[in-house]
């Protein structure tokens, strides 16, 4: 990751921090070892996989010239369907956007991508899974830090169009 890209997460993380207590979120600050693999850092977090959110950029073809971006966010335990992002939007194709347009839409490196679209150029797909518990974990824009955060305070502030988006 360059200086710009440390740069930028830095600024994605204070960005959603000022956000959360702006509306008033229930969160909590979890710091551990740098680590952005969902399994390893749930293991350093102290929680189930299916508390934590993965979160993933998409890239859906929409005919000929549209594209369309997704940042699609699932539980932990669960992978993203592809076929489901690609129906919902009425796509030709699907793919995992390349790690630069990730990283550029996300603000943020891979293994940090916050489930929070700021970009406006992104649309937040979330499954329903994720939001059967009270509170989710995610990293913050950074290897070494992540929030657990109140589901419902999340729904309120984020607004994610909620669709099944997962599979085992």
């Amino acid at each position: 990751m360059t200086t710009d890209a440390t740069d930028l997460a830095g600024d994605t993380y204070e960005k959603l921090l000022a956000l959360l207590d702006e509306r008033g979120a229930a969160y909590r600050v979890i710091e551990h070892a740098p680590e952005g693999a969902t399994e390893a850092v749930s293991a350093l977090r102290g929680h189930t996989l299916d508390r934590a959110a993965k979160c993933i950029i998409a890239m859906v073809k929409i005919g000929k010239k549209e594209k369309r971006f997704a940042l699609v966010v699932v539980p932990g335990d669960r992978r993203v369907d592809l076929a489901a992002v690609k129906a919902l939007y009425g796509g030709t194709y699907v793919s995992f956007a390349s790690p630069e347009i990730a990283e550029e839409l996300a603000g943020s490196p891979s293994g940090t991508v916050l489930p929070f679209a700021f970009d406006e150029r992104l649309e937040l797909l979330v499954d329903p899974g994720l939001l059967e518990h009270p509170e989710f974990f995610f990293n913050a824009a950074r290897l070494d830090r992540s929030l657990a955060l109140s589901t419902e305070d999340y729904r309120a502030i984020a607004e994610p169009r909620v669709a099944r988006v997962s599979a085992a």
